[in-house]
């Protein structure tokens, strides 16, 4: 009886332990998979993006387009520098011309000394409409990062094979006797042609 109760014992063990080898096993591929799917992640591209221009970019391994974002960027940023340099200037000036003090004329810069106040508030208004176009031409080149770096991001995992074509096919149409040519897009799976 006692050889009989141990022998049942190694046998529902040892099919336990073979069990839970398959379990693991399946857990392992199925892990596996799960992670070369999601491996990459066009949400992290575009947050990443998003905090800090071309980190998106590097993300998915497309390191010749941060050069490019940063030229935008710095250039955006270029301009507003100046622009804005050129509004205190211009903006110091025309106050200097428009009060009394002649103490004040040693403060005005050189290239607005000739010129008449009106003409001064007139570029001063021009530079300041600059220094916002800048300001939305900086932001516009941050989104169109993000944005860059999301599609990137999400056609990284875009497969193009032979299985997929797009050719060009002339036709004939019996009932009306004409001659036709059709664009067909084929999806080539393992068993049959689909054509759509």
């Amino acid at each position: 009886m006692k050889n009989l109760f141990f022998l049942t014992l190694c046998l529902c063990w040892n099919t336990a332990l073979v069990a839970q080898s398959v379990n693991a096993t399946k857990t392992q591929k199925q892990d596996s998979t799960h992670l070369q799917h999601k491996t990459h992640s066009p949400r992290k591209a575009t947050i990443r993006s998003a905090i800090l221009p071309g980190w998106g970019q590097a993300y998915n391994k497309k390191y010749w387009k941060i050069p490019v974002v940063y030229a935008a960027l710095g250039t955006c940023a270029g301009f507003f520098i100046y622009n804005r340099s050129e509004y205190v200037a211009a903006r110091d000036a025309y106050r200097y011309k428009m009060d009394a003090d002649p103490f004040n004329d040693g403060l005005i810069d050189k290239k607005f000394i000739p010129v008449d106040p009106e003409a001064i508030r007139q570029y001063r208004i021009a530079v300041r409409q600059n220094v916002d176009y800048s300001v939305l031409a900086f932001l516009i080149c941050w989104g169109l990062n993000v944005v860059d770096a999301t599609v990137d991001g999400h056609l990284k995992t875009f497969e193009v094979n032979e299985k997929l074509s797009l050719q060009i096919h002339p036709g004939y149409i019996p009932q009306t006797k004409q001659t036709q040519i059709g664009l067909v897009f084929q999806f080539h799976s393992g068993r049959k042609n689909q054509s759509r």
